[in-house]
């Protein structure tokens, strides 16, 4: 086991994780008719990626939210090519999608100083167009943040007044951050607290940095979009691994509601997940079990464990909706007491070893496929010489 030696959790807060923005590429300059001058091109607006940039910072620095770039310069008797506009550039976080007004994608930022060209400058004057210089492209952009932690703290549950004005229990994991972390998320008992990501690092003492999400609960049906639906999903996206938070009891949320075994609340996550994106079931993922503090968790959790190994021995008592196409293998399954503080330190501890473990795995692999590339671009380049040189013997051999 990894010894964890860190720091409480740091809380880094809310944020914005998307923006809509107004771009306009520069307008050309005047063509100069007489001496068949041309104006100049209009400038171009990208989108730069900057590592330590926020949406939070881009929208307080530019609460407009408009950028225009310079128009091209006129053509004139001591210059008949006209200088081009200056480029306006809209600095973004590493990790930031950019669609279009209609959703359509134009392109994304995912290392530092990617560029992605959102609003082109407008021609300049020219015989072409009598002389007369064209409009820079206008264009509605969106900027999507969807690369966002480490881990990500995922739990379902679902969304009524009702729910909210009877106070029933959730899975726990704003109780969870709360503990492992300075941070003060709104912590109550109904079934949606967590409203919109909250950011924070657990610090180690050999200075390593694991950046963490709690992201807002899934509710059954988000996959078409209900409730947070996709707002919540895009986040998934993007985490390395996940971190599922389940109440050892499940739950109910109202009268009207079916109970949620916590068995079934692993069920509906996974197929949840798996109906938004199959590709999100490969991605690594813990799963943490909440409220060992309750009366009679310990049998609970000893039922949970069973179901989890024996899926097969369960899933027929389950409706053919619930049951996602492949269940969900955790790397680790640990219960833990958000009020106790049972099993923290050895959550913290698995969350390290699995992110290591899976940042060997990945650092092998890109080695090996290194390895291979080289010895391709050897084989082919000893291979060229030989081919040249049967070609001149055949030529000898024919004279």
């Amino acid at each position: 086991m990894v010894h964890c030696g860190c720091a409480l959790f740091r809380k880094y807060g809310k944020f914005i994780d998307n923006l809509r923005l107004f771009t306009r590429g520069g307008s050309g300059g005047m063509g100069y008719p007489r001496l068949g001058g041309e104006g100049g091109k209009g400038g171009d607006v990208w989108v730069v990626a900057h590592k330590k940039m926020t949406l939070k910072q881009l929208k307080d620095k530019y609460p407009q939210k408009r950028f225009v770039a310079g128009e091209g310069a006129n053509s004139c008797v001591s210059a008949l090519k006209g200088s081009k506009g200056k480029d306006c550039e809209i600095p973004a976080p590493v990790g930031i999608s950019v669609t279009d007004e209609n959703g359509k994608i134009i392109g994304e930022l995912n290392k530092e100083q990617d560029r992605i060209l959102v609003a082109e400058g407008g021609l300049g004057g020219k015989f072409l167009t009598n002389f007369l210089p064209l409009k820079g492209q206008r264009r509605i952009i969106h900027l999507d943040l969807k690369l966002i932690a480490d881990v990500g703290l995922v739990g379902i549950t679902q969304w009524s007044i009702e729910g909210l004005s009877k106070r029933f229990p959730n899975a726990g994991k704003s109780s969870l951050l709360s503990k492992i972390s300075h941070a003060k998320p709104a912590v109550a008992d109904y079934a949606f607290t967590t409203l919109q990501p909250e950011l924070g690092k657990i610090m180690y003492k050999d200075f390593k940095q694991i950046l963490v999400a709690d992201l807002p609960g899934l509710i059954e049906g988000a996959h078409v979009n209900k409730g947070m639906g996709h707002k919540f999903l895009k986040h998934v996206e993007r985490t390395k691994q996940l971190l599922f938070v389940v109440d050892v009891s499940g739950f109910q949320l109202s009268s009207r509601t079916p109970y949620r075994t916590a068995f079934e609340t692993v069920l509906l996550l996974t197929k949840e997940l798996e109906l938004y994106d199959e590709e999100l079931q490969a991605k690594p993922a813990l799963l943490a079990v909440n409220k060992m503090d309750l009366p009679d968790a310990q049998n609970k959790f000893h039922e949970l464990m069973n179901q989890l190994q024996n899926p097969k021995d369960f899933l027929h008592l389950f409706q053919n909706k619930m049951i996602p196409e492949r269940t969900r293998e955790f790397e680790h399954i640990i219960p833990i007491s958000a009020i106790t503080g049972e099993g923290i330190d050895e959550l913290k501890n698995c969350i390290r070893k699995s992110l290591d473990e899976h940042a060997d795995q990945e650092n092998d692999a890109f080695h090996k496929k290194q390895l291979l590339n080289l010895q391709i671009s050897n084989t082919v380049s000893h291979s060229e010489p030989l081919s040249r040189n049967a070609v001149t013997s055949s030529k000898m051999d024919t004279i």
